[in-house]
């Protein structure tokens, strides 16, 4: 049904000049909601109901219920049939083969701008050459301990939601929420992150640094390289880096940003909106996707090419990583974008040849495009990183995008995203269940 059609085949009031009056049917499907969810909106007083004429059924004033699904962002179901929450966002548009960010081509901002200025082009419109974010001293040192004392396995997802936590509770005004106040928090949390994370190769535990609140100097692709591998960075290298972060800084609701607005609609602090950012990120179809690309992409590198290590996936009826993606017909646009940096130096090589070689092998059975993750996985293949590298400069990169979507809900009616449930469990009411007695082998008393 569309907008129009939602108020044309409703009913009309009293008179031709009355209000457009919607049924129950049709204001439920404009709401992208069951009908039982029109009559619940009625009993909290969010809508008015008029008895139909002939007395069968109610009406819904037409003006009420668009201004309703407008409130509480929904609107009427997608062509499968599904309601869908939809958010009114700034932010990014994504098209089927490229992205914006606030209406400019994403992969042309971050070839000509580092992280650090798309994150603020992102937050606030504007762009500030040469801006660098600056952890203050005590968020950092509180963030550089906790993340210490974790255990040594623990992987760099791991310390950096501890850092978060750690760092909003070194940070008093975490709770201004205005757009400064937010902004504030934000310049201030980035780099916390980065600083918080161990040097590449110390062991983890206790290598984060010193906990006095000393900060390198440099772009925040040039503080967190050193944390993703020990062999020195050259400008070519720091520059796929730097871009990575400023591509994946957002990426409109994925499922982590989703997280984030939900949090946010509680008005929760922007380090708490981090955190549930991160908590899904953990999920192996969201963040942590990269992970299988690179040691795929590491295995093909020392086999000699991809023919087997494609099959064995195939074989084992697994998925073959990095490759494809639901929002984009044809390539990702990110992925693009790295690629062709990742030609232009030599220790790279290897990797990316066996990327090409996956997608081509590949494409002999599915049509699929490399992505994003396989880009990442050979960026951190070439240079010695570990596994999780694209899940940390994934980590790291977002969370400019989560502060955006945070600072957007801050301005929307708070709690709006209150779904129904439904209810499949047995039917109500029941009898007071009796209390189960313990068995003698279990110690209690018998029966």
């Amino acid at each position: 049904m569309t907008h129009d059609s939602a108020h044309t085949t409703g009913t009309q009031g009293a008179g031709s000049e009355g209000p457009r009056r919607l049924t129950t049917r049709e204001a439920a499907e404009h709401l992208g909601v069951k009908p039982e969810t029109v009559y619940a909106y009625v009993s909290r007083g969010q809508l008015t109901s008029r008895r139909a004429p002939g007395g069968r059924g109610s009406t819904f004033d037409a003006t009420e219920v668009d201004a309703l699904a407008r409130r509480t962002g929904r609107r009427e179901p997608s062509p499968s049939g599904v309601g869908d929450l939809v958010f009114r966002t700034g932010i990014t548009l994504i098209e089927p083969d490229r992205y914006f960010f606030r209406g400019v081509d994403a992969t042309e901002l971050a070839r000509h701008h580092g992280y650090e200025e798309v994150a603020e082009w992102i937050w606030t419109g504007e762009l500030r050459p040469g801006i660098r974010f600056t952890a203050a001293r005590e968020s950092l040192a509180a963030a550089r301990r906790t993340a210490a004392s974790m255990p040594r396995h623990s992987s760099a997802t791991d310390r950096l939601r501890a850092a978060v936590a750690a760092a909003a509770s070194a940070d008093p005004l975490r709770f201004d929420l205005s757009p400064d106040g937010v902004l504030n928090s934000a310049r201030n949390l980035i780099p916390t992150l980065v600083g918080a994370l161990p040097a590449a190769g110390s062991g983890a535990a206790g290598g984060s640094g010193s906990d006095d609140g000393a900060e390198p100097d440099g772009s925040l692709a040039a503080r967190l390289w050193p944390k993703l591998s020990g062999r020195p960075a050259d400008a070519s290298a720091l520059a796929v880096l730097d871009t990575a972060l400023a591509l994946l800084a957002d990426h409109d609701l994925a499922a982590s940003t989703l997280a984030v607005r939900v949090a946010a609609s509680t008005h929760a602090n922007p380090y708490a909106v981090v955190s549930a950012g991160l908590g899904v990120l953990e999920g192996p179809l969201h963040g942590a996707a990269s992970g299988p690309a690179h040691r795929m992409l590491a295995e093909v590198v020392d086999r000699g090419g991809a023919a087997p290590v494609v099959a064995d996936h195939l074989r084992a009826g697994r998925r073959v990583p990095g490759l494809g993606h639901r929002l984009y017909k044809g390539e990702d646009p990110r992925a693009v974008e790295l690629f062709s940096l990742l030609d232009g130096i030599p220790q790279a090589a290897p990797a990316v040849a066996a990327a090409r070689d996956v997608a081509a092998t590949t494409a002999r059975h599915t049509p699929l495009h490399a992505n994003v993750d396989l880009a990442l996985a050979a960026l951190s293949v070439a240079y010695g990183m570990p596994a999780e590298t694209g899940e940390t400069v994934f980590a790291v990169a977002r969370t400019a995008g989560w502060i955006a979507h945070a600072m957007e809900e801050y301005t929307e009616r708070p709690l709006r995203m209150r779904p129904s449930g439904q209810y499949t469990g047995p039917r109500a009411p029941q009898p007071l269940p009796a209390p189960k007695t313990a068995s003698p082998e279990g110690g209690g008393p018998a029966n």
